[in-house]
């Protein structure tokens, strides 16, 4: 798979034209996927066939040909051969594609050739779910959007160089319409992802709205030439245990010059160990309670952390030398669950911060079913912590180990979401009950 930018939004935001300035700007191939729904929408009204007429249309689709062609430096859609670049922007079509687009069959069929597209080329794309149902997995995800008469005073503008004639309010209203379609849709539907980066552009020119994206795209593809380096794994060999050794007695020692460190519930580390590896699951105040653990441990303890952090060269050497496993927030990453369930079943000791982020807590932010999801699947159980202090120097820290919870009480087949729901509850409470005891 080639390096993915995707691009959604409403009607009207630009995100169109934005999308072909930066595919010319940073060598990246375009792929308008609206107007690949506008293609089967054209021939859908061509050959007179229902909606709801499914045979007809899983016909058409088998039989359709739609190509995104550069001539002299533009875009032109060809449907079946013919040139339609303007047909699929007049009002015939516009009235329709939404509906066309909440078809199942032709959406299945969309999604298939515009991943297709993107296997072997760097490509960006946009549409309105891209960055969640296409390419949930994308290097970057974008969301623009703007004022509902912003946007129709640019498809207006937009369709007058066409030649397309309509009035503003004709606009206005048809766009109004598409967002309520396109925000409810049953499948597809219009919506930003959880990772998705928003750009207002309502007081944004065309070049400003460029400027940030680009800069996002170049970040990331940085990013992308280090990932090699941040999920590579360094053999487990007696030269790499020794600085280990080194590294965290070191660590250690700092620690305790800046910190009054106190350990409480060490025993229930050893009564899970009993059962082979667990998770550690912990609250998340400040980027060095991760630290604490780790180097407080007499057992060795492999965090799963932000693979953001393996970006800096010297923490990525320290993730390398104690096996931490790198994982990108809020996407499916296939490769950092396949590592975490590996190292359980060689009874190795995980730690996570289910909260996903500092102080995830005092955010009211909803806690992450990962680690409940890896210990009802592997039957290991999870020790809580309650890490308690202000992080300031020379004040105290205080790690309190909780009693393993077992986890394969929640093993009930059919109801595995509301059971990796109900463990995680029980985790956070401990968790929370942990971080109030007074000592």
């Amino acid at each position: 798979m080639g390096f993915i930018v995707a691009v959604d939004g409403p009607a009207g935001s630009g995100k169109g034209t934005i999308t072909e300035i930066l595919a010319k700007k940073l060598n990246l191939t375009s792929i308008d996927t609206g107007a690949m729904y506008r293609c089967v929408t054209l021939a859908i009204i061509r050959n007179n066939i229902e909606l709801d007429n499914l045979d007809k249309i899983n016909e058409l689709l088998d039989n359709i040909n739609i190509e995104l062609i550069k001539e002299d430096n533009k875009q032109i859609v060809k449907l079946d051969g013919e040139d339609v670049s303007k047909e699929i922007r007049e009002n015939p079509v516009n009235k329709m594609v939404s509906k066309v687009s909440e078809i199942k069959e032709i959406r299945t069929k969309m999604v298939e050739l515009q991943r297709k597209m993107a296997e072997t080329e760097d490509v960006i794309m946009e549409g309105r779910d891209i960055t969640t149902v296409v390419f949930p997995n994308a290097d970057v995800k974008i969301y623009l959007d703007a004022e509902l008469e912003a946007r129709a005073k640019r498809r207006f503008v937009q369709n007058q160089k066409r030649n397309i004639q309509c009035t503003y309010e004709e606009v206005l209203e048809d766009m109004r319409q598409r967002d309520e379609i396109d925000k409810n849709k049953e499948i597809g539907a219009l919506k930003i992802a959880d990772d998705a980066i928003v750009i207002d552009s309502t007081n944004l020119t065309q070049k400003q709205v460029v400027k940030k994206i680009q800069k996002l795209i170049k970040k990331e593809k940085k990013v992308k030439k280090l990932e090699p380096k941040i999920y590579s794994e360094r053999p487990n060999n007696t030269r790499k245990k020794i600085v280990r050794s080194i590294v965290k007695s070191f660590l250690r020692g700092l620690y305790k010059i800046f910190y009054k460190v106190e350990i409480i519930g060490e025993e229930n580390k050893e009564k899970a160990a009993q059962n082979g590896g667990f998770i550690i699951c912990a609250n998340h105040i400040n980027y060095l309670d991760a630290v604490a653990v780790v180097v407080f441990s007499k057992e060795k303890v492999r965090f799963i952390a932000k693979h953001d952090l393996g970006r800096i060269g010297i923490l990525r050497w320290l993730e390398r030398l104690f096996d931490v496993i790198p994982i990108k927030r809020n996407t499916q990453d296939l490769e950092a669950m396949k590592r975490c369930m590996k190292a359980l079943k060689n009874n190795e000791i995980l730690a996570i911060f289910p909260e996903g982020t500092r102080n995830g807590m005092e955010k009211n932010g909803k806690a992450k079913n990962g680690a409940a999801f890896m210990a009802i699947k592997t039957g290991k159980q999870v020790v809580p912590v309650g890490i308690s202090g202000t992080f300031k120097l020379f004040s105290k820290v205080c790690i309190n180990y909780g009693e393993p919870i077992d986890m394969t009480k929640y093993k009930i087949k059919g109801q595995e979401k509301e059971c990796q729901e109900q463990a995680t509850k029980e985790i956070m409470d401990n968790i929370v009950m942990l971080t109030n005891i007074k000592n």
